[in-house]
């Protein structure tokens, strides 16, 4: 990217800047940090992390979060800023993100979204219909289900057969989710989702929103290295930390890709080589789906491969 047009570590005042924010989406593994980085620092951005797994501060290694020299060149917010026992949901992160854009375009800089979980970015230009609270005995109820999602599924295609169809069988979270909103209110989630919640913090049109495509392949293998220099970094250490706080069964944190398998591994119950290759394939197949979401859910996106990117943000950003 040409330096004229984005010179090194000078901030641009948000009234200069067409777009008013850029946001950089794809498959794990798939070069979205680096031209983030990169972004941010030939434009003195701010990059601001819209992955569901990177908000917990008990995993830096596991979640592939910036490291901290990475850090260190160029402001990043929304990293490690949720403690491991917190329910942390897409209403979370929205209001999260709504003030870090805020005050980024108060300091005059571009607010730079790098993530690969969609339900941030969909919510981040489109909003989030409201969603009544739930009585703890409730939660605590569905999620004494357990986690059988053919059991959930069949259920509540039994209570709201509208929200059934939409869901994946096998998605136990969300099933467990439109169990909880419906016996807590009476109503299909599909209705609640329907309704309008509070604008969404930035318009489509005033956005370069970017999918960076990846060749299949080439991502598996990256995928498979990137595991192997988590392990050698601490991942299981940082696992077994994170195992010995106990924390309830239920927690999003305990489904971070790797972490069940590193879990049975420091239980005993399968040998080390096996975790490795579970946590790998695990991370291929959310890589697959990640890939899939984007391209059915999100329209409008431009897609390119990490190569052609820069090219196109010049575009964007003279």
């Amino acid at each position: 990217m040409a330096g004229r047009h984005l010179p090194a570590g000078r901030p641009m005042s948000a009234a200069a800047i067409r777009p008013r924010a850029v946001l950089i989406a794809g498959p794990t593994a798939s070069g979205k940090s680096a031209l983030a980085l990169a972004l941010a620092e030939r434009s003195g951005g701010v990059v601001i992390n819209a992955d569901s797994m990177q908000v917990y501060r008990d995993l830096r290694i596991i979640s592939a979060r910036p490291t901290r020299e990475e850090a260190a060149r160029a402001p990043h917010r929304l990293y490690g800023h949720v403690d491991g026992a917190q329910d942390y949901s897409v209403a979370h992160w929205l209001e999260d993100a709504r003030r870090e854009i805020a005050a980024a375009w108060e300091a005059g800089r571009l607010p730079i979204l790098i993530g690969g979980t969609g339900l941030y970015f969909k919510a981040l230009t489109q909003g989030l219909s409201p969603m009544p609270p739930v009585p703890p005995e409730i939660r605590a109820r569905v999620r004494g289900l357990g986690e059988d999602a053919g059991r959930l599924h069949a259920r509540l295609t039994a209570l709201d057969p509208a929200s059934a169809e939409r869901l994946r069988p096998s998605d136990t979270q969300r099933l467990m989710r439109a169990l909880e909103v419906f016996e807590a209110t009476g109503r299909p989630l599909v209705e609640w989702q329907k309704e309008r919640g509070a604008p969404p913090p930035l318009k489509e049109e005033e956005t370069a929103r970017l999918f960076l495509a990846t060749d299949r392949t080439a991502l598996r293998e990256r995928i498979a290295g990137r595991f192997h220099a988590m392990m050698a970094a601490g991942a299981l250490e940082e696992v077994a930390a994170l195992d010995a706080r106990r924390l309830p069964e239920d927690r999003t944190i305990l489904k971070a890709h790797g972490v069940p398998w590193l879990r049975r591994h420091l239980a005993g119950e399968i040998g080390l080589e096996e975790a490795i290759a579970g946590g790998i394939l695990d991370t291929r197949r959310y890589a697959k789906r990640q890939d899939t979401w984007f391209r059915h859910q999100l329209q409008g996106w431009t897609t390119l491969p990490a190569e052609l990117a820069w090219p196109w943000l010049e575009q964007q950003l003279v």
